[in-house]
């Protein structure tokens, strides 16, 4: 019998391990999304769409719909699904990997502020109205209502909802990936004076970086959050031999 896969995706690259896995006959998957996107993209694998409520949901349902491996591929910062399943597999005993893209990393050249949280990063802003292109999805945009005196442009996937109470604020509603021109004629357009983002790493919003150093931009970034605690592997060919070595379909049952 094919082991029983349950995917915590959201991400490309949950996206991408999906089409991998759909391949694979002795793999049965199924990919988890938060329900957060009102329209997400088509997915090689079914899928269910809602939370667990918490990692006790997440371990009843891992052992009612007796999933023999977890794969986590949620977003870097989405900390809390990270320990609610590294809690879960503890309590299910079951083999779990986290694939989680690798951080970036500041070269010559770039302007880098890094904050531990967004709220030190919101304050540090200061007290002089600024230019500012935030990049960091909508789920926590609500904190920049705290510095209501600067100039916001909101990059998102879909609406800010509720809208933000901000005098000074226009949303882009975009999806990426980017290019270095792209990113380098919205930040002219909008005579954009800092950046405001997140350690997301990965390649499909990188560009934004690339185009805030060619035009000597400063970069304020939130750090990622603290490991998860599983198994952390940055690419899908890991995570497939992972699979091979602890999640077999020949012991399922054994």
């Amino acid at each position: 019998m094919a082991t029983r896969l349950l995917i915590l995706g959201g991400t490309t690259e949950a996206r991408a391990l999906a089409a991998r896995i759909a391949a694979l006959p002795d793999y049965d998957a199924i990919l988890s999304l938060a329900g957060r996107t009102a329209a997400p993209l088509a997915q090689a694998v079914p899928v269910r769409i809602g939370g667990f409520g918490g990692a006790a949901g997440l371990a009843a349902y891992i052992k009612a719909e007796r999933i023999d491996a977890l794969v986590v591929a949620t977003h870097p910062f989405a900390a809390q699904i990270a320990a609610n399943a590294a809690i879960a597999v503890r309590a299910t005993g079951i083999p779990a990997v986290r694939l989680i893209r690798p951080p970036w990393q500041a070269g010559p050249g770039d302007d880098w502020q890094v904050f531990p949280a967004l709220e030190t990063l919101v304050a540090a802003l200061g007290a002089t109205p600024r230019r500012v292109l935030v990049t960091i999805g909508r789920q926590e945009a609500h904190a920049f209502v705290a510095a209501p005196h600067h100039y916001y442009w909101f990059r998102s996937i879909e609406p800010i909802e509720p809208p933000l109470r901000l005098p000074q604020a226009e949303f882009l509603l975009e999806r990426g990936p980017f290019t270095i021109a792209d990113e380098i004629a919205l930040l002219s357009r909008h005579r954009i004076d800092v950046l405001a983002t997140k350690n997301s790493g990965g390649e499909a919003t990188r560009a934004k970086l690339d185009a805030a150093r060619t035009l000597g931009i400063p970069v304020m970034m939130v750090a990622r959050p603290p490991a998860s605690g599983l198994l952390e592997v940055e690419t899908i060919d890991a995570v497939l031999d992972f699979l091979r070595h602890h999640a077999p379909p020949a012991e399922r049952g054994a």
